[in-house]
């Protein structure tokens, strides 16, 4: 079975209010349909990094993010991740002001994980860091995960079927 890290903003897309932005809610429908299969087609990993951020904030929407979580495998920041954080913070992968952005691809590049799922454009799922972050984790020993957002999963499954 195929493994998925899933960051914070796709648990956030999956839970809450519909947000006024007509691009971001569609997002937020399409997660919310996927999340069934995809949690029934592959591993998904979180991490105590991904329960912490979906702790934060307002108390009900905490909760909602919470239960979006409750059952998947966590896993744990070692001195590898941390070390492969760093590098990718010192050789600006990762922007030095988001170091948990860089905790997310350690996670899961140190892991061993196949996707890191995300709708983070700025910083992780971004096409002109994506060579960098690739670069970073095969210089430090590890393979880097495929970053996508749900959509282009959900369309790589889609083409292995009419492809198959």
């Amino acid at each position: 079975m195929e493994t998925v890290y899933v960051e914070t903003t796709v648990i956030g897309h999956v839970a809450g209010r519909l947000h006024s932005d007509a691009l971001i809610a569609a997002r937020q429908q399409f997660a919310r349909r996927w999340w069934p299969e995809l949690c029934s087609k592959y591993g998904v990993f979180i991490s105590e990094l991904v329960v912490d951020e979906c702790s934060a904030g307002d108390p009900a929407a905490a909760q909602e993010r919470l239960d979006v979580i409750q059952g998947l495998k966590t896993l744990d920041i070692d001195d590898d991740v941390r070390r492969l954080a760093g590098a990718l913070l010192a050789a600006g992968a990762i922007p030095p002001s988001e170091p948990r952005d860089a905790f997310h691809v350690a996670l899961a590049a140190v892991n061993g994980i196949e996707y890191l799922l995300t709708w983070n454009f700025a910083h992780i799922a971004n096409a002109a860091m994506r060579a960098r972050i690739e670069a970073v984790c095969r210089d430090a020993g590890f393979e880097p995960p495929i970053i996508c957002t749900p959509e282009e999963l959900a369309a790589e499954e889609d083409n292995e079927i009419t492809d198959g």
